[in-house]
């Protein structure tokens, strides 16, 4: 039986952006199916299942007055699976393409996966990454040999 005192399943990840509209044209570059609620929020999901959510800071401030926007960029990175190697560089061109901040060029780093990093219109990261070999990426990771 499962713990009531802990969470049971991640609903969504919400982010504070500034721009809904910058923020909902990166989102859907990206393939996200994006819902535009309103002037002020907005819900992005892939695969039926996982939802990211955006929100402006005069939502935010309706209903929670004490809300302190945050200075500087974002430390955290969302990071999205793509088909193959030669999706990460196709993805990372057309964003860079589209007008979005490219970071990372598209690169192997040492667990052997296609990888790349863009800004969404906030700062925030986004790391493309091709699919992975389980066990011999997990590996490589830990330092250990294929």
């Amino acid at each position: 039986m499962a713990n009531s005192n802990q969470p049971q399943r991640l609903i969504s990840l919400y982010l504070f952006v500034k721009d809904l509209t910058a923020t909902i044209r990166f989102y859907e570059s990206l393939g996200l199916d994006v819902e535009h609620v309103s002037d002020q929020f907005a819900r992005g999901s892939w695969n039926g299942d996982a939802v990211l959510e955006f929100g402006t800071a005069a939502l935010t401030r309706s209903y929670d007055p004490a809300w302190q926007e945050s200075e500087g960029l974002s430390k955290v990175t969302i990071n999205f699976e793509l088909g193959s190697r030669e999706s990460v560089d196709a993805m990372y061109e057309k964003l860079v393409a589209d007008g979005f901040i490219g970071h990372l060029a598209p690169c192997d780093p040492l667990w052997q996966a296609r990888f790349a990093i863009v800004e969404d219109p906030d700062g925030n990261y986004v790391g493309l990454h091709s699919q992975r070999n389980g066990d011999a990426d997990r590996a490589r990771e830990r330092g250990g040999n294929q």
